[in-house]
């Protein structure tokens, strides 16, 4: 009676690491947040180049915006196997799991630029291509480490 109860555990085991994981929330959550700082982003970027008329109220909104999204715990939306080599739909680089602290790090730099944004938004036009930037190049550093290519 043992074992047919033990073969039957053992092969439960043995196929359970071969079971799919379902990172789909986690992988719609991190592209929402990043929609969302591509929004803000471009009504800071057409403020800046002249595109959109500037407007106080809707930059410091927008560069709020960002500050509230560079706030967001990063950590459950970046299970270890949701990665562009294990699903589809996302360019993450497997390389993110292996240097965690650094990614993370990294996410804390856009915190920071988005911050230096927020104090400077709502100050005119022309305080706006410089901070942004400075949140640029904290978008860059993640992505060139970070993210796949389009291609």
């Amino acid at each position: 009676m043992k074992t047919p109860t033990l073969l039957a555990c053992a092969a439960l085991l043995a196929a359970t690491p071969a079971l799919a994981q379902d990172f789909s929330a986690e992988k719609k959550a991190r592209q929402g947040q990043f929609r969302i700082m591509a929004i803000n982003l471009g009504i800071l970027g057409g403020m800046a180049k002249g595109e959109v008329e500037y407007n106080a109220e809707e930059a410091q909104a927008a560069a709020d915006t960002l500050v509230a999204v560079s706030m967001i715990q990063q950590g459950p939306h970046w299970p270890e196997g949701s990665d562009e080599m294990s699903i589809d739909g996302t360019r993450a680089l497997p390389a993110i799991w292996d240097n965690f602290d650094d990614f993370l790090s990294k996410w804390e730099g856009f915190g920071t630029q988005a911050a230096a944004m927020a104090e400077v938004a709502g100050t005119g036009q022309e305080a706006i291509g410089p901070a942004l930037g400075k949140v640029g190049g904290a978008c860059k550093a993640c992505h060139d480490d970070y993210r796949a290519s389009d291609n």
